[in-house]
């Protein structure tokens, strides 16, 4: 099976997950950026504990390598900023608007457009941001293990562990 096939069985895969967690859902989109619902979150812990380990897993066995980003922090922040705003006015991020179409919510075409759109503008406009937004913080590409020169798997036990208690709050909190 080559990357591709395997890029989109495990897409569908994870399409699934998101629909029986219900985290397609609107009201549980609003719910999460009300601070009311922490399903979504959840959902999202759960998701990086599983990739963590299993990317780390893989690399570990030579089956991947990881090829790290760099890091930009002026990027992540502007980044960050408009795709939280997107996901405020349209009530869905990237992946859960694109499961909500495939569910038949029409509405989420709407994100889906902006997404596309979004990608768009940023293609052209990546010569001016190469030389602008790209350069504010640009530490190269970071790892917390590297950073504190130990293996990955010093590091990803403590990480899950944090991640973990997170997920255990906010079910005692009921939220």
């Amino acid at each position: 099976m080559n990357a591709l096939s395997l890029g989109l069985v495990t897409g569908v895969f994870f399409g699934i997950l998101l629909q029986q967690g219900r985290v397609l859902r609107f009201e549980k989109q609003v719910g999460a950026m009300l601070l009311e619902d922490m399903t979504i979150v959840k959902f999202m812990l759960s998701a990086i504990i599983v990739g963590a380990l299993g990317i780390n897993l893989l690399a570990s066995l030579g089956v991947v390598s990881l090829k790290v980003k760099a890091t930009h922090v002026g990027a992540n922040l502007i980044g960050g900023a408009l795709f939280g705003a997107g996901w405020a006015i349209v009530g869905y991020c990237p992946g859960t608007s694109v499961g909500a179409l495939g569910e038949g919510r029409w509405h989420a075409l709407w994100a889906v457009l902006g997404m596309l759109a979004g990608a768009a503008v940023y293609a052209e406009m990546y010569p001016l941001f190469k030389t602008t937004i790209l350069t504010w913080g640009a530490y190269g590409k970071l790892t917390l293990p590297a950073l504190f020169g130990v293996s990955p798997w010093l590091v990803l036990p403590v990480f899950i562990v944090v991640l973990l208690l997170f997920f255990v709050l906010f079910e005692k909190l009921e939220i």
